[in-house]
C-alpha cells in the first residue's frame, strides 16, 4: 500500500471512529424496526397478478416508516429510480396552479424535464409553477426565501439534500432542520419535500425526523445496501402518502395491489446491511478527500467537514484528467473492469457525461462509482464503495493514473 494512503488512514482515524458510532446507532434503529414489525421468512415470498394482501410488500413499507419515523412509507420494486420516486411524489401531491419553491437552487439534471419541458407531461404541462432560489455562498438564502414566501402562495418547499452536479457541500440534518423551522414559522401549511438520495444513514436522523413532511430516494443508492436489485421509496405523512399511492397505481386501488414475483429478501437484507455499507462508502469518501487534498486537488467535502451524503467531489480544471480519474475507477471495478468509459450524451443530461460504474447492480451508486458532466471546471463526483478495502485499491489506482 502506498505510503500516502497509509498516512491518510492514520490521519482519518478520529473521523472513522465518528462514522462507526453513527453506523452502530443506525444499525440498532434498523434492527429494532425489524423486530417490532415481526419480520419473518414469509415476508420474503413474491406474489403474482394483483398482489392483493402481499404481506412482504406491506411489511417492508412499515419497516421503512419506522426507520424514518413517518406515518407511512412505500417501498416498491416498480419504482425504477430516484428520479421516478421524486416524480411520483410531486405528481401525487401537486395540482394545477400550485407553486413549488426549491430553496436549494435548480434540482438535479434528470429532474429538469420532469419539471419544465413542455409537451411531455411535465409539471409545466399541468400548470404547476416550479421556482427556485439559488444558494448564496453555498448556503440557503433565507432572506430571499422569506421574501418569496411573503409574496406567493406556495404549496411545497423542495429541498435537494445532495449536491447533484453542483460544487457545494450536501445539506446536513442540522441544515434541513433549520430550513424546516424557518419555513413552518412563515408558512405553517406549506408541505416540505426532500430529495434524500445519497443521504440515508449518513447521520443519526433522517429528514423526516426534523420537520420534512415527505422524502424519497432510490434503492440502488444508500438504502438498498448494495444488494437490492431495483426499486425506490417514498416516506412521509399519511395524507400525503395516500396521494402518492394513488399516483403509483391508480386512485381506486393505491397500495392495495402491486405484485413482485421475485420476492423481497434482497430488499429486507439490503436495508439491514445499509448502515454498515453506508459507513464503508463514507470512509472511502473521507479517504479520497484526505489524499487528494494533500495532493493539491480542490475537493469537497474536506477531510474534516460534516458529511451530508456519500459523495466526494473532485475539481480537475482539465477534461482529460477528469476522464482519466473516472477511467481509473472503472478499471478496478469487479464487473466490467476491462471496459474504458467515454463521455456520451446520456438521456436526461444537458451535456455529455462520463460514468464509471462497474457494479453488480446496474447503475448502483452505493457501489464504488463516479461520474460528471464534461464541462468546466471538470468535476468528478465519486460515490459509494461496498468495502473500504475496495476504496483503498481504487485510490491507489487513481494516484497512478492522474499523477
Amino acid at each position: 500500500m502506498k505510503k500516502t494512503v497509509v498516512d491518510a488512514i492514520t490521519n482519518t482515524k478520529k473521523k472513522f471512529e465518528e462514522l462507526d458510532s453513527i453506523s452502530l446507532f443506525n444499525q440498532n434503529k434498523v434492527l429494532e424496526a425489524y423486530k417490532n414489525n415481526c419480520v419473518a421468512l414469509r415476508h420474503f415470498n413474491g406474489t403474482s397478478g394483483y398482489g392483493a394482501d402481499d404481506i412482504g410488500r406491506d411489511t417492508l413499507g412499515k419497516v421503512l416508516a419506522e426507520i424514518f419515523k413517518t406515518e407511512k412509507a412505500i417501498v416498491s420494486p416498480l419504482i425504477v429510480s430516484g428520479t421516478h420516486a421524486l416524480t411520483l411524489a410531486l405528481f401525487g401531491i401537486l395540482r394545477p396552479d400550485d407553486v413549488v419553491l426549491s430553496v436549494t437552487g435548480e434540482p438535479y439534471d434528470t429532474m429538469q424535464d420532469v419539471i419544465y419541458k413542455n409537451g411531455i407531461g411535465s409539471l409545466a404541462d399541468f400548470g404547476i409553477r416550479f421556482d427556485n432560489i439559488p444558494l448564496k455562498n453555498d448556503r440557503i438564502d433565507y432572506e430571499s426565501v422569506e421574501k418569496y414566501l411573503s409574496k406567493n402562495s406556495v404549496k411545497m418547499i423542495y429541498i435537494q439534500r445532495s449536491r447533484g452536479y453542483s460544487w457545494r457541500l450536501a445539506l446536513s440534518i442540522d441544515d434541513i432542520e433549520k430550513i424546516c423551522k424557518f419555513v413552518k414559522k412563515i408558512a405553517p401549511n406549506c408541505i416540505i419535500m426532500c430529495d434524500n438520495c445519497y443521504g440515508e444513514f449518513v447521520e443519526m436522523q433522517e429528514p423526516t425526523e426534523v420537520g420534512v413532511d415527505i422524502c424519497a430516494g432510490s434503492f440502488i443508492k444508500n438504502i438498498g445496501g448494495g444488494i437490492a436489485p431495483t426499486g425506490g421509496y417514498i416516506a412521509g405523512r399519511a395524507d400525503l402518502m395516500d396521494l402518492v399511492a394513488s399516483r403509483l397505481t391508480s386512485p381506486s386501488i393505491g397500495t392495495e395491489v402491486g405484485s413482485y414475483a421475485y420476492g423481497y429478501r434482497l430488499f429486507y437484507q439490503g436495508i439491514f446491511l445499509a448502515p454498515h455499507i453506508v459507513n464503508q462508502a463514507l470512509k472511502t469518501s473521507v479517504l479520497f478527500s484526505e489524499v487528494l487534498t494533500n495532493s493539491g486537488y480542490d475537493v469537497l467535502p474536506k477531510p474534516n467537514d460534516k458529511l451530508g451524503d456519500i459523495v466526494c467531489s473532485v475539481k480537475f480544471e482539465d477534461a482529460d484528467k477528469m476522464i482519466r480519474f473516472c477511467q481509473a475507477i472503472q478499471s478496478v471495478s469487479p464487473v466490467d473492469g476491462f471496459v474504458t468509459p467515454e463521455p456520451w450524451e446520456q438521456p436526461g443530461y444537458n451535456e455529455k457525461v462520463i460514468m464509471a460504474a462497474g457494479c453488480f447492480v446496474q447503475g448502483s451508486s452505493i457501489e464504488l462509482s463516479c461520474d460528471g458532466p464534461i464541462k468546466a471546471p471538470y468535476i468528478a463526483y465519486l460515490q459509494g464503495g461496498l468495502t473500504l478495502e475496495h476504496g483503498i485499491l481504487a485510490l491507489e489506482q487513481v494516484l497512478n493514473k492522474i499523477s
